[in-house]
């Protein structure tokens, strides 16, 4: 029994890596769209705009705080405010009608030193939060590749 259920946290994770792959691919066969100001918000609205949106970073940051990979990361985080954050990211990276009054990325994870593996981990848990709240495999996707986009301005800084 043990040995099934680590088989399958495995395919699991294969395939959870797998859909962090395809999105990286889509994005270099088909351009990834401007980070700061996409030109449309066709993403928000498959989202669920601005309560869609809420809704997953609500998950997305209880998914962190059950992530023993990442966890560690925020123990001293302002969870307010990264949730405000988080909710004016996604809204300004999927098109929506929002304003990021936030840190840059290289600027909020500078000193965290964040390895590939803690990036994927990070990845893992946004996926299962959109999964959670529903989102449609496409738009997840069309996200994960957006913000797969900034994976540079994340790690090893």
């Amino acid at each position: 029994m043990n040995n099934s259920r680590k088989s399958m946290s495995s395919m699991l994770e294969k395939l959870r890596l797998h859909s962090v792959l395809l999105a990286l691919l889509m994005m270099a066969l088909f351009g990834c769209q401007s980070i700061s100001s996409p030109k449309e918000d066709a993403l928000y609205h498959e989202l669920g705009g601005t309560k869609g949106i809420e809704q997953i970073v609500d998950i997305f940051i209880y998914e962190i705080g059950e992530n023993e990979v990442v966890v560690h990361h925020f123990e001293d985080t302002d969870i307010d405010r990264f949730r405000e954050k988080q909710i004016e990211h996604l809204c300004v990276l999927s098109g929506g009608p929002c304003e990021y009054t936030g840190d840059d990325m290289i600027e909020s994870h500078l000193g965290m030193n964040i390895t590939e593996t803690e990036f994927n981990s990070m990845t893992n848990s946004l996926i299962t939060a959109l999964d959670k709240a529903g989102v449609s495999l496409g738009a997840r996707n069309r996200l994960l590749s957006i913000l797969a986009a900034m994976r540079g301005e994340i790690i090893y800084r």
